[in-house]
């Protein structure tokens, strides 16, 4: 019988292999708008691959491998060898560097200085990008989320918000609050409230008894009233009407259309169907997720995150991490080739130090 603390040094390495399986699973077919839930299972059935159960498989029609992304060659069955660099990585990184570095207590103004100085320019998107322009020009937080950035509420946030909640396991609004500190620095409105949603939701994940439950505390840390919100509770309420999921998906898109496929509404909604058809189960969830489309990458990340936190790592089958060979690739300066046990190490020695922080401060 492992002691609590072996237990929660699994769950968050389980999380940390879970972001990372997730990310690559999703990463060939990260392009919404042209890799719809309907081709992305047309790919499968040409593949054999239905019901999804490991990585992509290599495409079995050219036409489908001049439209995959080009890090597709890394990410499929049998050619993965380490994780590939993507950006939904960099950021869990980066935040875990900025916790060693400033604490708990870190300031929005000391994550931009750790962009400028750690993440390259042309490593960043969307609204990332915008607020690294901004940051470069001089400009200071909130300016940096609302000058010239159209892509406030896209899904941004949301993808850096895994390390609040694996260093605040079971305190979700502590970890939503770390995640707004760092999520004003490029996003507004929806788009920050999607980061408090991801972090509060991972965090809850180490103490809730099921995925739904995780679901339901994550979104005490949102108004009620937003739009995150309410997407997030109808797909709870279509998963509680026995909707199939394919339904459950259909009917959500045609309600969120317009947003586009990077928006933070719509994949949100993604994710939360793959996590409650996903039932608890690392490889249904993020096979589930990744088959939902939008930004795949992005969502089996968060996906994975959340199923590992909730199984363990020990529980997520050998096919997922196996491959990884324990290395992830970064173009964080100062972290390219490390390896995701040492990550997960340096995470848990954060939320112990925390947490025993905490509990000096408490009156005797």
């Amino acid at each position: 019988m492992s002691s609590p603390g072996q237990e929660f040094a699994d769950r968050v390495l389980g999380g940390w292999l879970g972001r990372i399986a997730g990310n690559m699973l999703g990463k060939p077919v990260e392009r919404g708008d042209l890799w719809t839930r309907e081709r992305i299972d047309g790919y499968l059935r040409r593949a054999a691959a239905l019901p999804l159960d490991d990585y992509l498989p290599e495409p079995a029609e050219e036409s489908d491998a001049l439209a995959l992304r080009p890090e597709w060659r890394q990410c499929v069955r049998g050619r993965v060898h380490g994780s590939c660099r993507d950006d939904d990585i960099d950021y869990t990184i980066l935040g875990l560097h900025l916790l060693e570095t400033h604490g708990f207590g870190f300031s929005t103004e000391q994550v931009g200085e750790l962009w400028l100085q750690r993440l390259p320019y042309l490593q960043t998107f969307t609204a990332e990008r915008a607020a690294y322009r901004n940051l470069a020009n001089g400009l200071k937080p909130p300016l940096t989320a609302t000058y010239d950035n159209p892509c406030q509420e896209w899904i941004g946030a949301l993808i850096r918000a895994d390390v609040f909640g694996w260093a605040c396991p079971g305190a979700p609004h502590r970890a939503a609050a770390l995640a707004r500190r760092d999520a004003v620095l490029s996003h507004s409105g929806n788009g920050v409230y999607g980061a408090m949603w991801a972090a509060a939701l991972i965090s809850a994940a180490f103490t809730a008894p099921t995925v739904r439950q995780a679901v339901d505390a994550a979104l005490t840390v949102v108004p009620a009233s937003c739009r995150l919100a309410r997407t997030v509770r109808r797909v709870v309420s279509l998963h509680e009407a026995r909707l199939g999921w394919e339904d459950t998906l259909g009917t959500v898109s045609r309600e969120t259309s317009g947003l586009g496929w990077i928006h933070v509404v719509p994949n949100v909604a993604v994710l939360t169907a793959g996590l409650l058809y996903g039932e608890g189960d690392f490889t249904r969830t993020i096979a589930l997720t990744v088959r939902g489309g939008l930004d795949t990458d992005s969502n089996g990340a968060t996906a994975g995150s959340v199923a590992g936190v909730l199984t363990g790592a020990a529980a997520v089958p050998d096919r997922w991490t196996t491959p990884l060979e324990d290395t992830v690739r970064s173009a964080v300066f100062g972290f390219d080739g490390a390896r995701v046990s040492d990550l997960a190490e340096r995470t848990v020695r954060l939320a112990r130090t925390d947490a025993a922080s905490a509990l000096a401060t408490l009156p005797e």
